[in-house]
This record gives C-alpha cells, sequence and structure tokens, in this order.
C-alpha cells in the first residue's frame, strides 16, 4: 500500500459517497508509524473530492464504527492492519449506520479507482477538522454496555493494550467503573504494536495476571476488535470460552436466538451451546461472514476464537473492550469467577500448524483431499479436520481437534507434512 493509492482510494470513495448526498467522513487509526502518512493522503484525496474530514486521531475500530453513528457522518475509515505487525498497514471502510460497507457501495469505489483523479472546484473542497472529545465520548459508550449499577471495585484487571489502538481508552474503562487496573502494553512508539504482546501473545498477559496475584487479565489486539482474557489462574481464555460465557448468561436472561462461529470455532463450544437448547452455526472464518450469518437468522450472538466476538444488542460490529465488559457484566450478576463459569464447557484439543507455502496450493486437489480423508478416518467421527487458506499471509492453515490431545497432534501433524510435501512438488 502506498500513499498514491491511498489519495487515490480516499478520492474514489469520496466521489461514490458524494454521488449519494454524503459529504462527511470520519478517519481514525491505529498507532503505526506508517498512520500518520496515509492519514494525510486519505486527507487529500476525501478533500480533493469535496467531502468534509473528521480526525479522530489513534482510536479502536469499533470507536470510529459507534462516532461514524453518532457524529451522523456519513462513513467512517480506519487505518489499521489490526493484528498484525507494525510495517503492514491497511483500510477499512464503515457506513453511516456503523456497519461494513454494502458490496454495491465497495463495487462502486472499486469501479472510480479506474478513473483519472480530478480534483473539484476549489471552492467545494473538503475541510478537515479533529474532534478532540473523541475518547471520551468512546469510553462512555463502552461504560454504558453494561447494567448502570455494576461496579468492578474490588476486583484486580491487567489491561493489556497491545501498543495499539486502545491505549488510550481501555484503562479508563475499567478503572471508571471501579476496578484496580495495571497496565501493559500502553507506550506505543509506531513499531511496537501488537510486539510480543496483546491477544496475540496472551503469554505476556498470563505472566502479569500471576505475578500481580490478579483477578482477571485482559489482552486486546492492535486495533482493539479482538479481546483474550486470563483468568485468576492463569489459564488462557480464547473467543470460544469468552463467547460462551456471554450467550449462556444471556440466555439464562431469556435471550431466544442461536449463536454463530466461523470453521474454526471449537467443537465444544458447538456442543455447549445446543447442550443450553441453542442452535449453533457456522460461518465462514472472518468477522463479516459472522455479521451476515447473525443477520440472516436474526440473531445476536457471534464471534471467532481469535476473540472478534459480536453483540449485536450492545454494539453494531466486534468490540474487544464491549466484549470483556460483558464477561465482567456476567461475572457480577452470578458472582463467579471466570474459570467458575467455564466449568460447564469443554474445550476440546486443537491444534491449528500453519504451512507456508511459495505457491497457491489448491485444496480441491485430489492428493489433499486424500490426506484429509485418512486424517478423519483417524479420528473416528469423535473430531474434526479443517484445511483453508490463510486471507492476509502465503498459509495453509491445517486445523485438526478430537478427544485426545496426543492423537490431535499426531493427525495433524501429519496432515500438515502431507500439505507441505504436495506444495513443494
Amino acid at each position: 500500500m502506498t500513499p498514491e493509492f491511498v489519495l487515490k482510494l480516499g478520492w474514489a470513495a469520496g466521489k461514490v459517497l458524494g454521488n449519494h448526498g454524503r459529504r462527511r467522513v470520519l478517519i481514525g487509526k491505529d498507532t503505526r508509524v506508517s498512520g500518520y502518512m496515509f492519514e494525510s493522503a486519505l486527507e487529500s484525496g476525501f478533500s480533493a473530492a469535496g467531502v468534509d474530514v473528521r480526525l479522530l486521531g489513534p482510536m479502536p475500530t469499533p470507536a470510529i464504527a459507534y462516532l461514524t453513528r453518532t457524529l451522523r457522518a456519513s462513513a467512517g475509515v480506519v487505518i489499521s492492519a489490526s493484528h498484525n505487525p507494525y510495517y503492514d498497514n491497511g483500510v477499512k471502510f464503515f457506513s453511516a449506520h456503523g456497519e461494513k460497507l454494502p458490496d454495491s457501495i465497495e463495487d462502486e469505489i472499486q469501479a472510480m479507482l479506474d478513473c483519472p483523479l480530478e480534483v473539484i472546484d476549489n471552492r467545494k473542497l473538503g475541510k478537515a477538522e479533529r474532534i478532540d472529545d473523541a475518547p471520551g465520548r468512546y469510553i462512555e459508550f463502552c461504560k454504558s454496555t453494561v447494567p448502570i449499577g455494576m461496579s468492578l471495585a474490588g476486583l484486580r484487571v491487567v489491561v493489556d493494550c497491545a501498543h495499539g489502538a486502545t491505549y488510550q481508552v481501555a484503562p479508563k474503562v475499567f478503572a471508571e467503573l471501579g476496578a484496580e487496573v495495571q497496565v501493559i502494553g500502553a507506550s506505543p512508539d509506531g513499531f511496537n504494536i501488537n510486539e510480543g504482546v496483546g491477544s496475540t501473545h496472551p503469554e505476556t498477559l498470563r505472566e502479569a495476571v500471576l505475578k500481580a496475584g490478579a483477578d482477571l487479565g485482559v489482552a486486546f489486539d492492535g486495533d482493539g476488535d479482538r479481546v483474550v482474557m486470563v483468568d485468576a489462574q492463569g489459564a488462557i481464555r480464547d473467543g470460544d470460552e469468552l463467547l460462551y460465557v456471554i450467550a449462556s448468561g444471556r440466555i439464562q436472561q431469556g435471550y431466544p436466538g442461536g449463536v454463530v462461529g466461523t470453521l474454526m470455532s471449537n467443537l465444544g463450544l458447538e456442543r455447549a451451546i445446543e447442550a443450553l437448547g441453542r442452535p449453533f452455526v457456522r460461518a465462514k472464518v472472518g468477522d463479516r461472514y459472522v455479521h451476515e450469518a447473525l443477520k440472516r437468522e436474526q440473531w445476536l450472538l457471534g464471534g471467532e476464537s481469535s476473540g472478534h466476538l459480536l453483540c449485536l444488542d450492545r454494539h453494531t460490529t466486534g468490540d474487544g473492550i464491549v466484549a470483556a465488559l460483558q464477561v465482567l457484566a456476567e461475572m457480577a450478576r452470578q458472582g463467579r469467577s471466570l474459570d467458575d463459569l467455564l466449568r460447564s464447557m469443554d474445550i476440546l484439543p486443537q491444534t491449528l500448524i500453519n504451512v507456508r507455502i511459495e505457491q497457491p496450493v489448491s485444496l480441491e486437489d485430489p492428493v489433499i483431499g486424500e490426506a484429509v480423508r485418512a486424517a478423519e478416518a483417524q479420528l473416528a467421527g469423535r473430531g474434526r479436520v479443517l484445511l483453508r487458506p490463510s486471507g492476509t499471509e502465503p498459509l495453509i492453515r491445517v486445523m485438526v481437534e478430537g478427544e485426545s490431545a496426543d492423537q490431535v497432534r499426531e493427525v495433524a501433524e501429519g496432515l500438515a507434512a502431507a500439505v507441505r510435501m504436495h506444495a513443494a512438488a
């Protein structure tokens, strides 16, 4: 991604939004050093198309979705590569309703990128200004997603901000709700986002929780839309487990719908939700697909094992802080610890191996198909096998789960070896 491309993207998006009568956008970013460069390029592109810009600075991705709605903007734009290293970056859009842009609008923007960039008349150029109170607005929103009387007083919480977009707001949310907060991963320098901290490296949080004798640890990713927790015993709790806590609590309180997971969701989550008398549906991997499935089923709760959780009764998109607060609210409602709330859910052993490939590999290939069938035969109907290409890296993800950890690891390693051998042939 280059400044030239981002400039053109801002202009193309501005032209399309302008054609729909929309003339104001919000721009937020995470803490990557390239964010400064791309923010300026986007601002220039939108201005050239006659669209006004409101700059939010470093803010979590779900905060931009929320503020886009409440500030009545035409769209929200986030400059972030989420959980990836600092040298990656990307751009994502939210609609005026705080949801992903409709495919039809994205298609129009794509088509406009092929047109020559023409600057609007100087008298109609878009203007830009900063919104200084954006963090405070979002903090109040997060707090509003839990019962008004809920207090975290007496709870010691370690908050890991991944040196990312939550560093300004997450510690304040938990502290203002009464928790005693210890903060790690909140010193961004433009280069250390996600580096050894955050939801992709929960072992750092685990060490901090055990050292502090804390009741709980909460880790976000670089842009704040994912969350992973660590309980008081040091056990790392992923998105599947957190989704179960939220869903089981909602079901106890009368939630009539089901839950959406993904192809990577642990079989233990599916069994636990069905044991509560609710259906469980798997979507393709990716929050967009989880959201689409929730809309289709007219349900409210879904998510990924990575910690990207959607509570559509609280927010329009996945939000790490909001999801964490829903777990804490359930702990407070029942007066139980996180590990206690999870005693009724059995996570099956799961092994995930990333096989790096030099060129595209078809998963429909007969050789790979035979390797998958052999792996499934070993599990004898007591587990799952899944192969899928990564959407962001040259990898084939090999996932195996079942009732025996040793067997799962053996099957996964054998299958990964078969994929690696075929990819090298």
